[in-house]
C-alpha cells in the first residue's frame, strides 16, 4: 500500500538510517521545526475523511475479531476526537523550543567556561496497542524535540497508522525535516527486533494495556518509559461536598473509562458513607457502571461482593470497586498498598486533610477536589504527551517535550589543564555563574 515497508532493508539499516536523520533533525531550527508540525497538522486536516475512513475498516475487523470494548473505544477514532489531536498537534507548535537551552552558565576560572544545554535524545521505539492518534501525537513531539523514532502500531489500527503515516510523510517532502527520521513498522516479529536495538535506539515509550507494558519492560535492554498498570483511586473524605464528590466520581469513572486515568476503587470515609454511598450508586448504576464493595459496602447498599483481587485490577471497563475506610491515614495507606503509582485524588473541604494527602499519596498525579481523569499531557498544556510514567526517577507523568530531551556539559577553555588545579599550590576554582 505504502512506501513503509521495511522488507528491503533490516531493521538494524532502518534504525540507522533514522539514527543519522534524527542528527540532522535536531540541528534545524525552530522556526523549521515548526512549519514542519503545521505542515502535518494542515494535512491531517484536509485528509479528515479518508483517516476515518481507514479507521472504520479497523473497526469494522475488530468488531468481527471480538476486540475488548475498552480496547475498541481506544480503536475507535472519531471526527471529534480527531480535531481535538489536530489541535493538540498545533498546541505544540507554539510551545518554547526545548532544544539549546542553557541550563547551567558558570565560569569556573578565569577563560574556562561550563555550559549545560539541552539536546535530544536522539531516536525513540514507540510501541502502542490500539490508539491510533497516538502516532500522530508522539510523531509531532518527535519534530519540535529534534528526535528521531520509529512506531509500531498494534495490528488492530493497521489501516489507520498506514494512513496516518502516509499523510504525515507526505506532509513531510514539503518541509526541512528528513522523511527519514520518521519510521513505521509494520508486523510483531518487528518489536523483538527493535527492542534489541540498544545501539541505535535510546528510548522506548510503551503504550497499551498493563501486560503488553509488562512484556515489553522485561524484554529489553533499552531504557523504558512507561507504566504497566492504571490502578487509579478516588478518596471521599469525611468533610467532602457531596455534589462535589458525585460529580468527580462519575466523571472519573464514566467519561471515559479505557483510559488510565480512570478510577478503579473509589474510598470512602466511614462517616459519610450512609449518606454517600446510596447516592452514588444509583448514578453510577444508571450509568451501566458494575459495583463490587467490601463487607460494609454491602450493609449499606445492593453490591456484590470486592476480593482482594479487585483493589489490585485496572478494569479499564464499566466496573468500581468501592471499600470503606475507618479514616484519612487507612485511605493513604490503601492507595500506597495497592495503586499503581499513577493518578489518585481526594474530595474535602478540609485543607488539612487535603495538603496530607496531596503529601503522603506516593504517585505521579495527586489531586484535590477534581477529576483524576485530569492527568494528562493535552490537559496539563503540553499539546500532547508520549506517555505517563509512573516511576520515580524524571520524567514522571504525562510526559511532553521536556521529557524528550536530555542535556550534555560543554566546557570551553583556552589551554586549561587539570595539573593547574592540583597538588601543594592547587589554584582555586571560582564557580562564578554568568
Amino acid at each position: 500500500m505504502l512506501s513503509t515497508s521495511v522488507t528491503a532493508l533490516s531493521l538494524v539499516k532502518i534504525a540507522k538510517k533514522t539514527r543519522e536523520a534524527a542528527r540532522q533533525l535536531g540541528l534545524l531550527s525552530i522556526d523549521e521545526r515548526n512549519n514542519a508540525i503545521e505542515a502535518i497538522a494542515q494535512a491531517l486536516e484536509d485528509k479528515i475523511p479518508e483517516i476515518i475512513t481507514s479507521n472504520q475498516s479497523d473497526c469494522q475487523t475488530a468488531k468481527r475479531e471480538g476486540l475488548s470494548q475498552p480496547l475498541y473505544n481506544r480503536l475507535k477514532l472519531s471526527e471529534t476526537k480527531l480535531k481535538a489531536t489536530i489541535k493538540g498537534v498545533r498546541n505544540i507548535g507554539i510551545l518554547p523550543d526545548p532544544v539549546g537551552i542553557i541550563q547551567i552558565h558558570r565560569e569556573l576560572d578565569e577563560g574556562l567556561i561550563l555550559k549545560r544545554k539541552t539536546c535530544p535524545l536522539g531516536v525513540l521505539g514507540v510501541i502502542f496497542e490500539a490508539r491510533p492518534e497516538a502516532l500522530i501525537q508522539i510523531t509531532s513531539l518527535a519534530i519540535k524535540s529534534g528526535n528521531g523514532v520509529i512506531l509500531k502500531g498494534g495490528k488492530e489500527a493497521i489501516n489507520s497508522c498506514q494512513t496516518l503515516f502516509k499523510v504525515i510523510q507526505d506532509a513531510l517532502v514539503k518541509t526541512s525535516v528528513d522523511r527519514d527520521s520518521i519510521k513505521l513498522l509494520t508486523t510483531r516479529e518487528e518489536i523483538k527486533e527493535l527492542l534489541a536495538l540498544e545501539k541505535d535506539v535510546d528510548l522506548i515509550i510503551p503504550r497499551g494495556s498493563n501486560n503488553f507494558v509488562s512484556y515489553i519492560q522485561q524484554n529489553t535492554n533499552i531504557p523504558v518509559l512507561g507504566h504497566a498498570d492504571g490502578i487509579c483511586h478516588l478518596y471521599v473524605d469525611k468533610q467532602a461536598d457531596l455534589n462535589k464528590a458525585i460529580a468527580i466520581t462519575v466523571d472519573s469513572k464514566i467519561q471515559y473509562p479505557a483510559a488510565c486515568n480512570a478510577i478503579e476503587t473509589l474510598l470512602v470515609h466511614q462517616e459519610i458513607a450512609p449518606q454517600f454511598l446510596p447516592k452514588i450508586a444509583q448514578v453510577l448504576k444508571e450509568n451501566n457502571v458494575e459495583l463490587r464493595g467490601d463487607k460494609n459496602c454491602q450493609e449499606l447498599i445492593d453490591i456484590m461482593p470486592a476480593t482482594e483481587e479487585d483493589w489490585k485490577t485496572e478494569y479499564s471497563d464499566l466496573i468500581l470497586s468501592i471499600k470503606i475506610e475507618a479514616s484519612l491515614e487507612n485511605a493513604i495507606a490503601h492507595i500506597n498498598t495497592y495503586g499503581s503509582k499513577h493518578t489518585d485524588a481526594i474530595i474535602t473541604e478540609n485543607n488539612i486533610s487535603a495538603t496530607k494527602f496531596l503529601n503522603q499519596v506516593d504517585a505521579a498525579g495527586v489531586f484535590h477536589n477534581c477529576s483524576t481523569r485530569f492527568s494528562d499531557g493535552f490537559r496539563y498544556g503540553f499539546g500532547a504527551e508520549v506517555g505517563i510514567s509512573t516511576q520515580k526517577m524524571p520524567p514522571r507523568g504525562p510526559v511532553g517535550l521536556e521529557g524528550l530531551v536530555t542535556y550534555k556539559y560543554q566546557v570551553t577553555g583556552d589551554a586549561h589543564i587539570v595539573a593547574t588545579y592540583s597538588g601543594d599550590h592547587a589554584k582555586s576554582f571560582n564557580c562564578r555563574d554568568m
